[in-house]
């Protein structure tokens, strides 16, 4: 059954990556070049990059979020990281997405981003 949102029920909110994709990691490190410029630390280790889709044609779709809706960069990110994917060889082309589901929190992080920013 669909909720409104048209989402499965009992759906993850964040939809699986494709990880097993051989652009994945690229794709991942260039997400590691871009920072949020209030925080010493890469979008992908605070978890703000929700999905890496590739699709067999190599046209990417990354659904990211921002630590809070109020962002002063929100608008701009989104770009960063498109302009971060868009050169690596073999992707076609970069869709990227924002969302606010769900919110993004600090349970995100990886260990790493915890450990920069003194949270272990």
């Amino acid at each position: 059954m669909n909720d409104q949102t048209g989402q499965m029920e009992g759906a993850p909110l964040i939809a699986p990556s494709s990880t097993d994709h051989p652009l994945y990691d690229q794709i991942a490190d260039a997400c590691r070049s871009v920072y949020d410029p209030e925080i010493p630390v890469n979008i992908f280790e605070l978890g703000l990059i929700y999905t890496i889709d590739i699709n067999e044609e190599n046209e990417v779709r990354i659904i990211m979020s921002l630590t809070a809706p109020g962002c002063p960069v929100a608008g701009e990110m989104p770009g960063w990281v498109a302009d971060a994917v868009e050169p690596i060889p073999g992707v076609k082309q970069v869709d990227v997405e924002l969302t606010w589901e769900p919110p993004w929190g600090m349970e995100m992080m990886s260990d790493e981003a915890r450990l920069e920013l003194g949270f272990m």
